[in-house]
């Protein structure tokens, strides 16, 4: 396993952010090695927890611009080592957009890298917050009924 120096894997991580932001989801998964693993700790009901490989990541990413607009905030490193493992703490401003709910998020990522693709990156955040903002836990679930079918 060989990485970048520790500032470009800050700077891979700074871009992932900006890519999402965006809506820009195909160059994000591209950051992802083929068999990249994006992990919610702690995801809503009706969320996946793990999330491998592109196909994965798609099929879960991709309406997130249809859904949620965020505005990420500078992240904070914790650590970033040689081997590629980057602890990251940052704040989103998230609007929901069919309601229009908004709700301030603190991200705490783990991120392990090899050959400067993300190949785990765990994401914890507060499942609760978007659920409040949506109506609470009932209008959360009917939402996702009415997006699934």
């Amino acid at each position: 396993m060989t990485n970048p120096a520790p500032d470009k894997l800050k700077e891979t991580f700074t871009t992932s952010l900006a890519l999402l932001q965006e809506g820009r989801v195909e160059e994000w998964i591209a950051l992802f090695a083929p068999d990249g693993v994006l992990e919610f700790v702690y995801a809503p009901p009706g969320f996946p927890t793990v999330m491998r490989g592109a196909d994965q990541l798609r099929a879960q990413m991709s309406v997130m611009p249809q859904q949620l607009r965020v505005e990420y905030g500078e992240p904070v490193f914790h650590a970033v080592t040689p081997e590629g493992v980057l602890v990251a703490e940052f704040p989103g401003d998230c609007t929901l957009l069919a309601t229009g709910g908004r709700y301030r998020q603190d991200y705490l990522s783990v991120v392990r890298f090899d050959n400067g693709l993300i190949t785990h990156y765990r994401d914890f955040w507060n499942p609760w917050l978007p659920m409040a903002a949506v109506g609470g836990e009932k209008a959360w679930n009917e939402a996702l009924q009415a997006l699934t079918g």
